[in-house]
């Protein structure tokens, strides 16, 4: 009899919701795509009813939900830290409660069966060893914190997770680089990112102020200097000691990026790949596998994870698509299913992350009409769509790709993103600057034939999932996909994962001999990356992309010239407003 479990994130960032039919993941989204709301960390009732209908249920078909914490552990740190008084903000309050969970379950979503409670971290390690294809592994989760532990160690085999040591709060690496990011004026589980990539611009001058917040010890263990870091205020997470240590007070959002901040942001990257090579290289020392599974926050970190990969002692390294939060709820529903069926789930290597809702050309036909917009029509024809489309590329158009069903993860994977040439040296700028709107020292990534990725980057493996840099050896000129220090965050892309992708690099290369794409996040500054057709249309208007390819139609910016701006001032009211945090919300 087959057994259907539903796996839930909630209540804190990047609430998010899947579904394992019979061990076999069949959908996965997090919530903001729904709510338009970045990071929403709200219980995922959109994403809940979107992953039934999508695998064919109703309600009474679920047998369990799976969450990823456990709340009355979590209830314990949120009061411990708030002793001897306790919030008065309502809000704060809201988060004080180990019933929320389990009542919202059970009066939002209307469930009455069964619920098990996972731990944060087990959920993590759940995350990416049960979906790695790995008999056996190495895990090493490490995020800001989750019940009381922010990094854990231990060895899976078969379908056993143990876990035998663990860093507990306040000490944490994810807390100490969210500090820094939260210093140096950026949104905390949002903005750590662009740390991460300023941090090629500067050079480790602070390297030593760094070490200092932050000292090794024996084992997997390591501590914060508490003196530096303040996670009791609502406005920021370091004291008066931080600023004194670095010499400037922290920068205020919006403002200009200097070289300080830059030589901050490489200071705190180098003092990060330092502790998790030497904690990596200490659990390879504790379990002896050649394969490491990591996830967690901090595993966001690309950089981070390809110096584990090339400087430390394990050969094959995985991180899921969705190594944060929102991977959780795939971790809970994983482990659920083995308690409850004791075996582990489907063995396969979690091949590509295409689990949230696909379009028709129906669909899109239908939004066409709506709207009285003409497009190109090339419905059968997929030949002639490509050529299309590898025409307005190679004519330095940025394109709108919106195809099939949307990734599941931060990432945009070749369903919902914005691609380009690579080898324009003006379109890095142009597409900050005009389409996303964002900082100019933000890189992009370049998508690439798997079967070609050697030829142009020093990889010898694939990397369906962004989760690594290297560096660009190509012989062609790439400047729109290298970062300032000649590295790449790369996606690999073979038809089995993403067949129309993987045949429009396909048919680039035939027309440029280049195999690679700028591929970016089909969204604007600080919004959700695009999900429905409604999304993807605003988006285009509002970017200034130069075209949109939607399924088997392509609809040009001059298409819009007949169109009623009625229609897109009734779309954006479906908008709602993006919600941002300047602090890492511990209670």
């Amino acid at each position: 009899m087959a057994i259907n479990i539903t796996g839930i994130s909630a209540y804190f960032h990047d609430s998010a919701c899947c579904l394992l039919k019979d061990g076999a993941l069949s959908a996965a989204v997090q919530e903001e795509r729904f709510s338009r709301k970045k990071h929403d960390q709200s219980l995922p009732k959109a994403s809940f009813r979107y992953c039934l209908e999508e695998s064919g249920l109703t309600l009474p078909d679920v047998d369990c939900i799976a969450y990823y914490e456990e709340p009355c552990k979590k209830l314990g740190r949120q009061i411990w830290m708030g002793l001897p008084g306790l919030p008065k903000e309502k809000a704060a309050l809201l988060r004080l409660d180990a019933g929320r969970p389990k009542r919202e379950i059970r009066e939002l979503l209307g469930y009455e069966g069964h619920i098990e409670f996972v731990s944060h971290h087990e959920s993590h390690a759940a995350s990416t060893f049960y979906f790695s294809g790995f008999p056996e592994a190495a895990l090493m989760t490490v995020d800001g914190v989750g019940e009381w532990a922010t990094t854990t160690y231990g060895h899976a085999q078969g379908k056993e997770i143990v876990v035998f040591e663990e860093v507990h709060f306040p000490d944490s690496i994810g807390l100490l680089f969210s500090t820094i990011t939260n210093y140096l004026g950026f949104s905390v589980n949002d903005g750590e990112y662009k740390v991460m990539g300023l941090a090629p611009y500067g050079k480790p001058l602070f390297a030593d102020q760094i070490r200092t917040l932050i000292r090794s010890e024996s084992g997997g263990q390591y501590s914060l200097d508490l003196r530096y870091f303040d996670f009791s205020r609502q406005d920021r997470m370091y004291s008066e000691e931080l600023v004194a240590l670095l010499g400037r007070l922290g920068r205020n959002p919006g403002t200009g990026i200097l070289p300080f901040h830059q030589d901050v942001a490489c200071s705190l990257q180098v003092v990060l790949e330092e502790l998790l090579l030497e904690k990596a290289s200490y659990l390879h020392g504790r379990v002896g596998s050649e394969n490491l599974c990591m996830a967690g926050g901090v595993a966001l970190n690309c950089v981070a994870n390809s110096r584990i990969l090339r400087s430390g002692p394990f050969k094959r390294l995985f991180v899921p698509p969705a190594p944060n939060d929102a991977g959780g709820a795939l971790g809970a529903a994983a482990v659920a299913h083995v308690r409850l069926t004791g075996a582990r789930i489907d063995l396969r290597r979690l091949e590509h992350a295409y689990f949230g809702p696909g379009f028709s050309n129906a669909d899109v036909c239908n939004l066409l009409v709506a709207m009285g917009v003409m497009a190109a029509d090339f419905r059968g024809n997929e030949t002639d769509l490509l050529k299309a489309t590898v025409d307005r590329l190679v004519n330095r158009q940025i394109i709108g790709w919106f195809q099939r069903r949307m990734e599941f993860g931060p990432r945009a994977l070749g369903a919902r993103s914005i691609l380009a040439d690579p080898r324009d040296p003006s379109m890095r700028e142009r597409i900050n600057f005009v389409v996303k709107k964002r900082e100019p020292f933000r890189p992009f990534g370049p998508a690439v034939l798997e079967e070609k990725a050697a030829d142009h980057f020093d990889l010898d493996h694939p990397v369906p999932f962004m989760t690594e840099t290297c560096q660009v050896k190509s012989q062609l000129d790439l400047p729109a996909i290298t970062h300032v220090d000649g590295s790449a965050r790369v996606q690999t892309v073979n038809a089995k994962q993403n067949p129309r992708f993987a045949r429009l690099l396909q048919e680039f290369e035939r027309r440029t001999g280049c195999p690679v794409l700028l591929n970016t996040s089909f969204n604007m500054r600080d919004e959700p990356i695009v999900c429905s057709l409604v999304d993807a249309f605003i988006c285009f208007v509002r970017s200034n992309l130069d075209a949109l390819v939607a399924e088997d139609f392509i609809i040009d910016r001059s298409s819009f010239c007949s169109a009623s701006p009625g229609i897109f001032d009734r779309l954006e009211d479906q908008r709602q407003a993006v919600t941002g945090h300047s602090v890492y919300t511990l209670l």
